[in-house]
């Protein structure tokens, strides 16, 4: 069996303090979900658990989870399962920005977001895998990124993380199928969504926050969170491996097919015209 609807399904989602995670916990409440949602921002995953209620949720645990803790996150898998019997859709969200050149970045900010981006989602796929294949009717979502189709000057760590993200997932659902699992897979990748994800992210020493948060939030974050839950939710459901979130991601995946490794050059001509110091 796959995952065809989510009402009286028990849907986790992390990183659902805010954005993408905040509209995945709402739109999931109105069809009817039992929700499981994490966040390392307790105040913001509260604001989410009264708007999902709003929403129509009849249930909604919520737990302050640091997803590249891997004792924490295998610790809330547990506690889910134990509380609500069982897991239909996990939906890896949680994500963070470090912008600025590779020679620029330091190790902790190589460490800080490989722990967030990559490990969290290694960590919420294996904790949560067994009770997915074990549901009958289990969905598995990692989020990825435009940045894990295609390469960015400036973006070298969440590029490096973005593609692992995808590789991971891809092999995962490989696993799945050669196994005969109840599971869907899919990698989705969003261009811009209006989030935090920008002002929240790291900045290596040098650049302009401001004029970088400033063009994130005019320029490039074109899509409401609401429309790409809406997307990721209807790709998850369909079983679709791969969901591309926005016209810009699609744009730009096709340039760099059409293009092939020469995309770098174009891409790095269109960086250029974008001073961030």
């Amino acid at each position: 069996m796959s995952l065809t609807t989510l009402t009286d399904k028990v849907v986790v989602i992390t990183g659902a303090g805010s954005g993408i995670g905040r509209a995945l916990a709402i739109r999931s409440a109105r069809a009817g979900a039992l929700l499981a949602l994490s966040d390392r921002d307790a105040d913001g995953l509260a604001e989410t658990v009264g708007l999902a209620e709003r929403a129509g949720a009849t249930t909604v645990r919520h737990d302050v989870v640091d997803v590249s803790d891997r004792a924490a996150v295998a610790t809330w898998a547990a506690g889910v399962v134990e509380e609500l019997g069982r897991v239909n859709l996990v939906i890896n969200n949680a994500g963070v920005s470090a912008t600025g050149d590779f020679t620029d970045l330091t190790y902790d900010d190589m460490d800080w977001i490989v722990g967030i981006n990559f490990w969290g989602v290694v960590h919420g796929s294996k904790e949560f895998l067994p009770h997915l294949i074990a549901s009958g009717d289990g969905a598995l979502v990692n989020i990825s990124s435009l940045f894990g189709l295609v390469s960015v000057p400036g973006q070298s760590a969440y590029n490096a993380t973005k593609y692992a993200v995808r590789g991971l997932t891809e092999a995962i659902r490989g696993e799945m199928l050669v196994a005969g699992h109840p599971v869907t897979v899919t990698c989705v990748h969003p261009g811009g969504v209006r989030t935090g994800i920008s002002r929240h992210g790291r900045k290596a020493a040098g650049l302009d926050a401001a004029r970088i948060d400033k063009l994130f939030d005019t320029k490039l974050a074109r899509m409401s969170p609401d429309r790409a839950a809406e997307i990721i939710l209807d790709g998850a459901l369909a079983g679709k491996p791969r969901v591309l979130v926005g016209l810009d991601a699609h744009v730009i995946h096709q340039l760099g097919r059409i293009l092939g490794a020469r995309y770098q050059d174009v891409v790095a001509r269109w960086t250029a015209r974008m001073p961030l110091r």
